[in-house]
């Protein structure tokens, strides 16, 4: 059993996210934890803390019931679209700042993977995720799968894995991307960016060779990609090999920053329809992927 926590705002756009995911884990028994959090609001200190108590209450207690409802409607919604005897859902409407509330629920709950809705950019310099899923991905040691809006799901036949070598990965790490590669039949490209085609270090050269070793039974290949900027480097690699989904690891931020939060609408595009699998060291997930044999990794 998996558990999948899902935040959203009842927009389309976290609507697709939770579409995509149903989706990627229709063959899983999951139980998803729809979380919609109603937002904590900021006082000036002039204002009566009394009269903010009592009118405060009485919103929250409307604003949670509606919530509730939206949120029925929403199962409602999915089940009648995706039904599934395999999945379990369980509305949340909290009343609480959004990365406390992910965290607790994440704790409570054993979540394994939180899925989140990321609006496209529609101006040049917007970043191409929101500013939530930015704290969360960094603040939440829990793997997360950012979802643009205009992600269609198909099976995931080609993964991207954005490394620069420079640091080793944990076994628990890699085994999330193992398990998605194996039941997808997917064929996983490791990608490695250098401005300057730099020769690899001696430490770069034995963790590419430990995970050339980890992904035997696996197809792979390494690439190498050049140019004076990464992001657009990434995005003619996506373009050109058909690349179905992206994968990173947290603790290498200065890939996130490029890769993730910081390009701009006029440079790339792959932000607005390939998902990124954001996966934490320090994170233990209380289920693990089927163990798949070699005659079975690539079976019809």
């Amino acid at each position: 059993m998996k558990n999948i926590l899902v935040a959203t705002d009842f927009s389309e756009n976290c609507f697709n996210a939770l579409k995509y995911s149903l989706q990627l884990f229709q063959e899983y028994r999951c139980s998803f934890y729809i979380l919609h959090v109603n937002p904590v609001p900021s006082y000036t200190s002039a204002e009566s803390n009394s009269n903010i108590i009592t009118s405060e209450t009485s919103a929250n207690n409307g604003a949670l019931e509606d919530s509730r409802l939206q949120l029925r409607s929403l199962v409602k919604r999915i089940e009648e679209m995706f039904p599934n005897s395999k999945h379990t859902y369980i509305p949340i409407a909290i009343h609480d700042y959004f990365v406390d509330a992910i965290k607790r629920e994440v704790y409570n709950r054993k979540i394994d993977l939180i899925v989140m809705g990321c609006k496209g950019t529609t101006g040049l310099k917007e970043v191409a995720i929101g500013a939530n899923t930015c704290d969360v991905i960094t603040k939440v040691k829990c793997n997360l799968l950012a979802v643009p809006e205009k992600a269609t799901y198909r099976k995931l036949k080609e993964i991207a894995f954005s490394t620069d070598y420079h640091l080793g990965y944990d076994v628990n790490v890699l085994e999330n991307i193992l398990g998605i590669a194996q039941i997808n039949n997917s064929a996983l490209r490791i990608v490695n960016f250098s401005r300057n085609k730099e020769p690899l270090s001696e430490g770069q050269l034995n963790n590419k060779e430990f995970l050339k070793d980890y992904f035997k039974d696996i197809e792979h290949e390494f690439y190498y990609l050049t140019g004076s900027k990464l992001e657009t480097a990434i995005e003619s690699f996506v373009g050109n090999n058909g690349i179905d989904m992206i994968a990173m690891v947290a603790k290498n931020l200065n890939f996130l920053q490029r890769i993730l939060f910081k390009p701009a609408v006029d440079e790339i595009s792959y932000h607005s329809k390939i998902p990124f699998l954001v996966l934490h060291e320090k994170f233990s997930s209380n289920t693990q992927w089927p163990k798949l044999s070699r005659s079975s990794q690539y079976a019809d």
